[in-house]
């Protein structure tokens, strides 16, 4: 496989997943009249694949930063794995959801009433601060984890350092934040 093939791929996904979330927020695909009985379990198991994949990017840091290049590539592979996973969980959810969560909708019914906006006070513009970086991240380091992957693998060492050196703190950022918006917005779920 050629760079260029590779960076056409890795475009090719890139797009998709983003054309995929994008779609699915826009709640414009029918959804399913009866929500399946795992459904409420999706938001946990997604914070689980995040907070798992956090602790796996610094163990892949200490590994790496002490020569252990075997050990760093399959912590970075089973981190991808379960980031992927995580991905198709996180897509199956916003499928089956009609109406998106909001902070500080106590009552379940889709509307912030002036009593709801007052008993979050600053904390829903604190959540909405760390879900906004948190999804422009998520959108922009899909390429740079796939082009790392593809380097590293390469063993094309220099340009696989560059790109982490980028990917490896949004990526953790990205794992972090996702646990953190998780915990915030979980008090919220009406299922």
């Amino acid at each position: 496989m050629t760079d260029k093939f590779i960076f056409r791929f890795v475009a090719a996904v890139s797009v998709f997943v983003f054309a995929v979330v994008l779609i699915l927020s826009m709640k414009i695909l029918p959804t399913p009249a009866v929500l399946p009985s795992f459904t409420p379990y999706l938001p946990k198991l997604n914070a689980l694949l995040n907070g798992t994949c956090s602790v796996l990017l610094v163990i892949s840091l200490y590994l790496i930063t002490h020569g252990n290049i075997t050990w760093h590539k399959r912590i970075n592979i089973l981190a991808f794995c379960l980031s992927s996973l995580f991905l198709v969980s996180y897509i199956l959810f916003h499928y089956l959801m009609k109406v998106d969560t909001k902070y500080g909708d106590l009552d379940g019914d889709g509307i912030l009433s002036p009593m709801e906006l007052a008993a979050v006070g600053n904390l829903r513009t604190i959540y909405l601060t760390i879900l906004t970086s948190h999804i422009i991240l998520a959108a922009g380091v899909l390429p740079l984890i796939l082009l790392s992957f593809y380097y590293g693998l390469q063993m094309r060492v220099e340009k696989h350092k560059k790109l982490v050196r980028w990917a490896f703190p949004i990526w953790l950022y990205v794992t972090v934040t996702g646990v953190i918006v998780y915990i915030l917005i979980s008090p919220y779920y009406h299922f």
